[in-house]
Parts: C-alpha cells; sequence; structure tokens
C-alpha cells in the first residue's frame, strides 16, 4: 500500500526573491495610487522607477530563477488554460506547485501591463509642472497623448487586481486552497504539490547580483538620455 502523506508537512515552492518582488509590488502600485490621487509626483517618479527595475528583474528571473518562479512552469497555451478552467468548473482539484495555469497568465498580463505603465510615466507628465525624464525627447502633444494612456493603463491594472483578489478569495472559501501564504512563508502542504515534482532553487544572492544589475543599468540609461537634453 502506498503511503499517506503527512499533511501537517510542508514543502517549499517559492523562493525569497519572487516573494519579495511580490510584496514589494504591491506596496508600490499602492503608493503609486495614492501619490498619484495626492500629486505627490517626486514619490510617484521614484516609485515609479522602482516599480520598472523590480518588473525587469522578474522578467529575467522568469528564465533564470528557480522553477516556480520560471515562465517555462506557468507560460502555457491558452488551450491549457481553457481546460484547467474547464476541469475547476467540474470540481478538479489538481494540486499545482507554483501558479496554476489561469494564475500564470494573470502573473504575466501583470508584468506586461506595469512594465508599458512604467515605461510610459517615463514620458508622460502631470499636465503641471512635473514631467517624466525622457519627456523632452518627444514633442507636447504626444506626451499629453501618452499620459493619457498612462492613466487609463493604471485603471486596467486596478481592475486585474481587482480579478486578481477575487481569484484568491474564491480559492480561499471555495476550494480551500489558501494561495496567500505561501507567498508569504514560501511553502505548501505536501498534499497541496503534485508528488515527486524537481524544485530547483537558486540563491538569494544570485538574485540580489541581477536586481543590482538591472537597476544600475536603468539608472544609467535614463540619467544618460535626460543628459543629451541639457
Amino acid at each position: 500500500m502506498a503511503a499517506t502523506p503527512d499533511v501537517r508537512e510542508r514543502v517549499r515552492i517559492w523562493d525569497l526573491p519572487t516573494r519579495l518582488f511580490h510584496w514589494v509590488l504591491v506596496a508600490l502600485i499602492a503608493t503609486l495610487w495614492v501619490s498619484a490621487a495626492r500629486g505627490w509626483m517626486t514619490v510617484h517618479y521614484v516609485c515609479g522607477a522602482a516599480a520598472l527595475v523590480l518588473v525587469l528583474f522578474r522578467i529575467a528571473w522568469g528564465f533564470l530563477g528557480s522553477t516556480t518562479a520560471r515562465f517555462s512552469d506557468f507560460a502555457v497555451s491558452p488551450g491549457r488554460v481553457a481546460a484547467y478552467l474547464r476541469a475547476l468548473r467540474r470540481g478538479d482539484d489538481s494540486p499545482h506547485a507554483g501558479h496554476n495555469p489561469a494564475g500564470g497568465w494573470m502573473v504575466m498580463t501583470f508584468l506586461l501591463l506595469i512594465l508599458a505603465q512604467a515605461s510610459l510615466g517615463l514620458f508622460a507628465n502631470d499636465e503641471f509642472d512635473f514631467k517624466g525624464p525622457l519627456a523632452e525627447w518627444i514633442s507636447g502633444k504626444r506626451s499629453d497623448l501618452i499620459t493619457r494612456v498612462h492613466v487609463f493603463l493604471f485603471d486596467v491594472i486596478l481592475v486585474c487586481t481587482w480579478v486578481h483578489l477575487c481569484a484568491i478569495s474564491f480559492y480561499a472559501l471555495v476550494k480551500r486552497d489558501n494561495l496567500v501564504g505561501p507567498m508569504v512563508h514560501g511553502t505548501k502542504p505536501v498534499d497541496r504539490v503534485p508528488s515527486g515534482l524537481p524544485l530547483k532553487f537558486v540563491s538569494t544572492a544570485k538574485a540580489g547580483i541581477l536586481l543590482a544589475t538591472i537597476a544600475a543599468a536603468v539608472i544609467f540609461v535614463v540619467l544618460k538620455l535626460g543628459s543629451v537634453l541639457e
């Protein structure tokens, strides 16, 4: 007879860099929302630049990071997402170590939206006296257009955030699957992880080097391009 797994046993599924990325980005988005509403444009700019660095790091980590952080683990075809949703509707409760197919698509959607949002912010303005560091590279009309798109995309991000929170609530209340806890402490009960799944983890030190490299590159490029206009 097969041994019954001890449900009290937990398996590590999320590395520290992925978890830190998630929660720091949550804090940044909240601060960006408040700072834009209050007109704190310097705070808004700094947080936007930080979000750009974080998203670029997460994209790179999606290729170089630990198993569950990699795109190869959760970037699946639309057909697999549709099949997963059909199975979910039938009550299938197949475990996933990291993101399930639908959650993986939500992650990629967030990354693309925030990458576009932060990049556009470099060329946007607040219609008064504040301009992004690269706004002078384009005409005033184009900067105004980009600003409108920038505002619209943030509304889209808020809608996606609401959908994300609804999905988390559904899994917690209906499926009895806590998705928030593992993103805090990094582990799942053993019965919620496919058996025999090989999980490899990349060191936090390598993540720190990668993040520092990307931050330095973004700062250099923005300052270099901005200095050309001076």
